[in-house]
């Protein structure tokens, strides 16, 4: 069965990982199904947004222990390495999807986990969600470009709070620090990010734009504003004569 269910209508796709007797740890093998859903959802032009959520009520638990385990015995092994790589691989090509994406958390959110959430243009989570960065409890360096990931959100006291310290927080407070656009009841979690994401999927071509924009001016490293008025003017022009063109004559 495969671990990473691709399902696309209405101009969006809902991307679940489907490993919930493990919490959705990832494993090499999933992160390469992560990758081709994603090679799948760009390669249409009918998907303007993606929605990444767990399955059972968990987001992900991090890397699966078989695979830190692996690493451990010797790290700089090259199929330790290429492992490695396969995970960090796979959040590098959520962020880099053509379509914006929301991640629906639900439960934990560890260390790989938070990697995966973080990497997404913007996240829906329930309030009582265990959002965690994990590493240091097991005695590892913080992997994936994790504080990147995390001050870009949040800024570098969160970063420091959740990254370096390892303080554990909740889905309510990771929305006061801005690692979250919204925390809601565990059961509204998926709809409510269904719903945003509904929204650039009734024009995909509009979103994908938009969605290059927003990453080049956005960051990192955000772009001053006299830049972005250049990035956004091409686009700007594009979506006027697009919708010139869609009126009745």
């Amino acid at each position: 069965m495969n671990e990473v269910q691709c399902e696309i209508s209405d101009g969006f796709a809902v991307v679940t990982l489907a490993a919930p007797q493990r919490r959705n740890a990832l494993t090499v093998e999933m992160a390469a199904e992560l990758m081709a859903a994603f090679d799948e959802i760009d390669a249409r032009d009918d998907v303007g947004a993606a929605v990444v959520r767990g399955s059972g009520g968990s987001f992900c638990a991090g890397a699966d222990l078989g695979v830190l385990a692996d690493a451990s015995q010797d790290p700089l092994d090259d199929d330790a390495q290429r492992d490695i790589d396969a995970l960090y691989g796979s959040f590098l090509r959520v962020g880099r999807s053509r379509a914006a994406t929301v991640a629906a958390v639900r439960g934990p959110a560890v260390g790989a986990g938070m990697n995966l959430m973080m990497a997404t243009d913007l996240r829906i989570v329930a309030r009582d969600a265990r959002l965690l960065s994990g590493f240091l409890r097991i005695g590892v360096h913080p992997g994936g470009g994790h504080f990147t990931l995390l001050n870009r959100a949040a800024g570098r006291d969160a970063a420091a709070a959740v990254g370096l310290f390892g303080q554990e927080i909740d889905g309510a407070r990771a929305a006061e620090l801005g690692l979250a656009w919204q925390a809601v009841e565990d059961a509204d979690v998926e709809a409510v990010a269904l719903q945003i994401a509904g929204r650039l999927g009734k024009d995909p071509a509009l979103a994908r734009r938009m969605t290059a924009s927003f990453r080049r001016e956005a960051g990192p490293p955000a772009t001053s504003w006299d830049v972005g008025l250049e990035v956004e003017r091409g686009p700007q022009m594009w979506s006027f004569r697009r919708r010139a063109q869609a009126r009745p004559a």
